[in-house]
């Protein structure tokens, strides 16, 4: 039977970004295995890190790889900056004979491939970098100050709180009742959809959501 460990990773400025949440990594992940995946399968163990891709000491990166070497499971990773940002670090894993890395989101990847993405997505992110600092001293040059520039941010951001606060704060009491009569968080989400009551964003509630609620309030 085959055998995987997943891994997914998220730092705490990414857990908000479209396409880089732990959801959308675990969805990514599950396509994999629906229909690409040998048969029969199993995930004999997920691990999950929160913490920068920059920094590749990470404890639950550590127990996954340590596992695959163990067991010889593959481990699948739903992009590859989820593994790391760094080329060394990917390529390190990739000679390591006994770790089969999969992931999920490019499911026909060989090794050679894998590398020549992580570099071309390596020099992506240096040009990124380079270019805003660019910009940057451009405006600066031009006059713009730029500490008034973060004040209006810090302010756009303490708006958005405010108003998710305000927010949270007019279904709690449903959900408090829900949470009180011991339902999960799938079934406070369902009543709520059923109320045709809007998320935060505007869509469909899910546990998570529903857990983000009783954690703000």
């Amino acid at each position: 039977m085959k055998q995987y460990i997943t891994y997914i990773r998220v730092s705490t400025s990414e857990q908000g970004k479209s396409g880089l949440g732990l959801e959308a990594q675990q969805r990514d992940i599950d396509i994999f295995l629906d229909q690409f995946s040998e048969v029969p399968f199993e995930v004999i163990a997920r691990f999950q890190d929160v913490q920068s891709g920059g920094d590749d000491d990470r404890p639950e990166l550590a127990k996954a790889l340590a596992m695959a070497r163990k067991t010889g499971a593959d481990l699948l990773v739903a992009k590859l900056d989820r593994l790391s940002r760094k080329v060394s670090f990917i390529a390190t894993i990739m000679d390591d004979k006994r770790v089969n890395l999969r992931v999920a989101s490019m499911p026909h990847a060989d090794k050679f491939q894998l590398h020549i993405y992580a570099a071309l997505a390596e020099q992506e992110r240096d040009f990124i970098s380079a270019r805003t600092k660019a910009a940057l001293q451009s405006a600066k040059a031009r006059g713009v100050k730029l500490g008034g520039m973060r004040d209006k941010t810090m302010k756009r951001n303490e708006a958005a709180k405010t108003k998710a606060d305000r927010f949270a704060a007019s279904v709690l009491p449903l959900v408090g009742k829900l949470r009180d009569a011991g339902e999960t968080l799938e079934n406070i989400a369902d009543a709520l959809n059923e109320a045709g009551k809007l998320s935060p964003r505007g869509g469909q509630w899910t546990a998570t959501s529903v857990k983000r609620v009783i954690e703000r309030a």
